[in-house]
């Protein structure tokens, strides 16, 4: 057993002489130094190296991954043995940039640092990827050793700053006090810094700031220079210079509400003259002739006010602001002109417009200054009419009333349209409102009453109690309003109603008339009658008989019938008979028997009849037969001379009494039912 033992001591000391023959090795055996073991046993000797492939490949980078700019990538192999069995890749992702087999001969025994080379030009898109470099060393399978090692390195494309801008609020010529904001952009990846700096006299560069925005208030004189924005990251840095100018700061004097005013006369102006840039100025206000302001002054802070009210001629100057602050004048001028435009023009008319007849329509414009630049102009529509210009007729400073008159005949077709009187103040270089005012009326042109006609209903002639409505329709523009009245026996009328419909709901003789409708408008008056028939039933019939209804033969007799109370009336007087009535001739109801025979007697019939209804009055006439007496006197002669001519005498004093009291009549001369 033991000498056994002696040969695998033996064994190791031989395997640790030849290695220990190459220093560039680091030897490890397992177990370590001197082991015992059993004879017949099974024993496990490890022997592994170190050095000989000890690390990993190093990537390196001839500088920062720049776009666009060419980069050279070495990938270096340290202390590797034996190197002519190594080989080496470089990847960019999946991408082969190069491979390479050291093949040259092992002159010697030692170790050595193998490298492989690439040059690429990195773009945008390379940001993130993996740079790969792998070694591989092929030996033998059989020694453990460890034969494959890489490295990775992720790539970070930078972009170099440009396009550094700058911006600068709110100009780069400033005055003393006041404050400036200056921003600055710089594009690169990663983002550029930004750094403010103020470039000295010296032409170093005095930090100011780290932000891509620098402010600087109460700017002084010596804070003018150059300002250089630069922006910089891993890679590089860009510059931008910007150089700002302080002035003395000045104080300035406005006046308002401008260089010049138009002032209505009668109104108040404010004349505000303001100064800035100086803490305590004074003022002085004057005109340019040297008159007197006729205005209030109120001085407050750094403001001066004016003050015209109201305004009239004497206010009509050149105004000067004179501010005083320390040893500085300054002066602002305003000039204030007049006008005077007040009220819109009226419009009057010589009378009410009546289709066809001439009109004469004035536009008048009351106290206007200047009133040589007025313009009227007249317009029917969108005609114009007529226009006038007022040139030249200013000789003073007074405000006028100036007038247009045009005269046309209007037609019916102008209802409806507009008449426009517009008036123009023409002063261009002035600014004022309103320049031009005007006044519209529309036209309503009166046709005078027309066609006036009346309709009764249901007839004009009536029966006593019964209604009757008077409608009235007459044309005209506007529309007449009807007026109806009675005319009475003088000729006066008498007023009834102002509707177009008179109604009489139960109606009476007296009733009976004239009725007049009058249709009237601005235009005139149209006027239309009717008479009105209120009929009744005759009664009271008179029937008599003259000298008496007992007479002798020979007597002259006069029958009467009369109907006292109601108008056109039919009187018919009649002889009863056995063999049939006899109509008698009549004359106003009046029947004369002259020399009465014996077969005149009888019964006589007066009927009394209209449209309405009748009534009858009968009397019994007796003649007498002369007597035989042959003895005629003298008295009985003159008697009876004087007799025939009384009796026709009287027929004809009643038959004119009844013409001057009866409004009708009828005669039996005249046939059965003839009409007076």
């Amino acid at each position: 057993m033991f000498g056994k033992m002696v040969v695998i001591f033996g064994v190791t000391n031989i395997l640790w002489m030849v290695f220990a023959a190459s220093q560039a090795f680091k030897i490890k055996i397992s177990p370590e130094d001197r082991i015992f073991a059993q004879i017949g046993d099974s024993i496990s000797l490890t022997c592994s190296t170190e050095g000989s492939f000890p690390n990993d490949p190093e990537i390196h980078l001839s500088g920062p991954l720049e776009v666009g700019k060419p980069v050279r990538v070495t990938c270096s192999v340290p202390d590797v043995y034996p190197y002519d069995r190594l080989e080496m890749t470089l990847m960019k992702d999946n991408h082969l940039l190069k491979n390479q087999e050291f093949l040259e001969d092992l002159d010697k025994k030692s170790l050595e640092t193998k490298s492989l080379e690439v040059t690429f030009t990195p773009v945008i898109e390379d940001t993130g990827k993996a740079l790969v470099c792998q070694a591989e060393l092929h030996i033998d399978e059989t020694v453990s050793v460890l034969t494959e090692r890489k490295t990775t390195k992720e790539l970070q494309v930078y972009i170099s700053p440009k396009n550094t801008a700058i911006s600068v609020s709110p100009s780069t010529s400033l005055q003393e006090g006041d404050s400036v904001t200056m921003m600055c952009s710089s594009d690169g990846l990663p983002v550029p810094e930004i750094f403010w700096s103020k470039e000295l006299d010296n032409g170093d560069l005095q930090r100011l700031s780290g932000n891509a925005t620098l402010t600087l208030i109460a700017m002084r004189m010596e804070d003018s220079g150059i300002y250089v924005c630069e922006g910089v990251n891993p890679i590089g840095n860009s510059r931008k210079e910007v150089e700002l100018i302080v002035q003395e700061k000045l104080f300035t004097v406005d006046i308002s509400p401008g260089s010049r005013i138009a002032a209505q006369i009668g109104d108040t102006v404010m004349l505000t003259c303001s100064v800035t840039g100086c803490d305590s100025p004074s003022f002085s206000w004057r005109t340019q002739t040297d008159s007197p302001l006729s205005g209030k002054v109120r001085n407050e802070a750094t403001e001066s006010t004016l003050t015209l009210s109201p305004v009239s001629f004497e206010n009509e100057h050149s105004y000067l602001c004179t501010v005083t602050c320390g040893r500085k004048k300054l002066e602002k001028e305003i000039q204030v002109e007049l006008y005077s435009f007040p009220k819109d023009p009226e419009i009057e008319l010589s009378s009410p417009l009546v289709h066809g007849n001439p009109v004469t329509v004035s536009c008048k414009v009351p106290d206007v200054y200047p009133f040589d630049r007025l313009e009227i102009e007249f317009l029917k529509g969108e005609t114009i009419m007529k226009n006038e210009g007022f040139w030249g007729d200013m000789d003073r400073q007074s405000l006028g009333t100036k007038s247009l008159k045009m005269t046309f005949i209007p037609t019916t077709k102008d209802t409806g349209k507009v008449l426009v009187c517009q008036a123009k103040l023409n002063i261009s270089e002035l600014e004022f409102e309103p320049k031009q005012r005007q006044s519209i009326q529309t036209l309503y042109v009166n046709v005078a009453p027309r066609d006036t006609t009346i309709l009764a209903s249901p007839s004009s002639t009536l029966e006593e109690g019964s209604f009757v409505n008077l409608t009235c329709f007459s044309d005209g523009l506007p529309a007449p309003k009807i007026r109806w009245s009675r005319q009475l026996n003088n000729g006066d009328l008498q007023p009834l109603s102002e509707s177009a419909t008179f109604t009489i709901m139960s109606t009476k003789v007296e009733d009976s008339g004239i009725y007049v409708c009058e249709g009237t408008n601005l235009a005139g008056i149209s006027r239309k009658e009717i008479k009105l028939i209120i009929q009744a039933a005759p009664k009271d019939i008179q029937l008599t008989v003259f000298p008496s209804e007992s007479v002798k033969e020979g007597d002259t007799v006069t029958i009467s019938c009369t109907c006292g109370n109601v108008t056109e009336t039919w009187i018919i007087l009649k002889k009863k008979a056995e063999t049939g009535d006899k109509t008698l001739k009549s004359i106003d109801g009046t029947y004369i028997i002259r020399g009465a025979q014996l077969e005149d007697a009888g019964v006589y019939e007066c009927e009394s009849k209209n449209e309405v209804g009748s009534q009858l009055r009968s009397l019994t006439l007796d003649v007498k037969g002369r007597e035989n007496n042959d003895y005629f006197s003298p008295e009985l002669l003159v008697l009876y001379c004087a007799s025939s001519l009384i009796v026709p005498a009287i027929g004809m004093i009643i038959y004119f009494a009844r013409k001057a009291n009866m409004k009708g009549s009828y005669s039996l001369v005249e046939a059965q039912k003839s009409k007076v």
